[in-house]
């Protein structure tokens, strides 16, 4: 019994398979008497089509009681309809011990198959379960721990910051003011930047990560995601690349603006590059591919392989600022799982590139 199925009542299970009971062997006697009516000095043949029929019985109903009948009625056709006498039933003649045995062992064999096969994928089924939720769940412990320990360096350094300012205003030079005064506010907006990557991931739901798509033009996802990132770096120069023909994708879109975000931010603060970044929209026949590549420092070998784990990936020989991207790319990662797609980070020799797929169809 296929899956779809086995999630049936048990009760429609059973109206199910005396349905189809009836129609597979109402289907073998058909063919068979039209077969019969076309070659009717060779019989022979007509014994395949009750087989086949009993195969497709003993796999889609429920149990062995169906299989079981369904034999001794397809000896008792092929007895009464296609052997002489004819319309008669007459089970002394040769050979026929063997045929009902025979087709009964077929009923028997392939109704343990299915049933090993159902059990199997079961089986399997509730082991991709499980390593689907122990995937949700290090996501959720990678976001939370790389949550706890950048608030906890953003917060302090606000706090040391104000401190200095209310303790030494008099004292500082206005350099020194501005100084401190920009810092806080660095810090104060990624702790809105984080905010708001943590509001978009609620709208994933449930320990499947399902979300509420809808068909979207990329243009337009890409076009929103560019005018909220200028917004926050106006001097940022971003190349847009994408094909001229329309097209439509199963997204959310403030969840695939964000990731675009994300990434196009982590390119302009991170590369240690002044050149502009290439943002680049690829169309296939399967999926749709869009790519952030910038031109700068690169990623460290070591550092790519738990990339998307939620840990702050600046180098550690920069004085950047800005931490806790690793949260963003983590976010990231979760959004386009939950897109049923990829997200990739690799080296190009000029430096790091991201690129995430969105498939056509779920």
């Amino acid at each position: 019994m296929s899956k779809k199925l086995r999630r049936l009542p048990l009760w429609k299970q059973h109206v199910f398979s005396v349905l189809f009971s009836i129609f597979c062997m109402s289907a073998a006697t058909g063919v068979s008497a039209l077969y019969f009516h076309i070659v009717p000095d060779n019989t022979a043949n007509i014994v395949l089509a009750f087989i086949l029929a009993l195969m497709l019985v003993a796999r889609y109903c429920v149990g062995y009681l169906y299989g079981i009948i369904c034999s001794i009625v397809a000896v008792a056709c092929v007895n009464y309809m296609f052997t002489y006498p004819y319309f008669r039933l007459n089970f002394t003649l040769t050979g026929y011990p063997i045929t009902f045995i025979g087709m009964l062992a077929v009923t028997l064999f392939t109704s343990t198959m299915t049933s090993h096969l159902a059990m199997q994928a079961d089986v399997i089924a509730q082991r991709e379960k499980q390593l689907a939720e122990a995937e949700v769940e290090k996501m959720r412990a990678n976001l939370l721990r790389a949550i706890s320990h950048d608030l906890r360096t953003h917060l302090t350094g606000m706090i040391g910051n104000s401190s200095v300012f209310l303790e030494n205003q008099s004292r500082l030079s206005e350099s020194e003011k501005k100084e401190i005064v920009t810092n806080i506010y660095n810090d104060s907006n990624w702790l809105l930047n984080m905010v708001e990557n943590l509001l978009t991931v609620t709208r994933i739901k449930g320990d499947n990560l399902s979300i509420n798509t809808s068909s979207e033009p990329v243009e337009e996802v890409i076009s929103e995601a560019l005018q909220k990132l200028h917004k926050r770096y106006p001097s940022g120069e971003i190349r847009v690349h994408i094909p001229d023909e329309f097209i439509l994708l199963p997204m959310d879109a403030i969840l695939i603006e964000q990731v675009t975000i994300n990434l196009l931010e982590n390119a302009l603060v991170h590369s240690g590059s002044q050149s502009p970044i290439d943002l680049t929209v690829e169309d296939h026949p399967h999926y749709v591919s869009f790519t952030v590549r910038d031109y700068g420092i690169g990623i460290s070998e070591s550092m790519l392989d738990n990339l998307f784990e939620g840990a702050a990936h600046a180098p550690s020989h920069t004085s950047d600022a800005h931490k806790g991207m690793g949260i963003g790319l983590s976010i990231c990662k979760t959004i386009i799982t939950a897109h049923h797609g990829t997200l990739t980070a690799r080296n190009h020799g000029q430096g790091a590139e991201f690129i995430f797929t969105l498939p056509k169809k779920h």
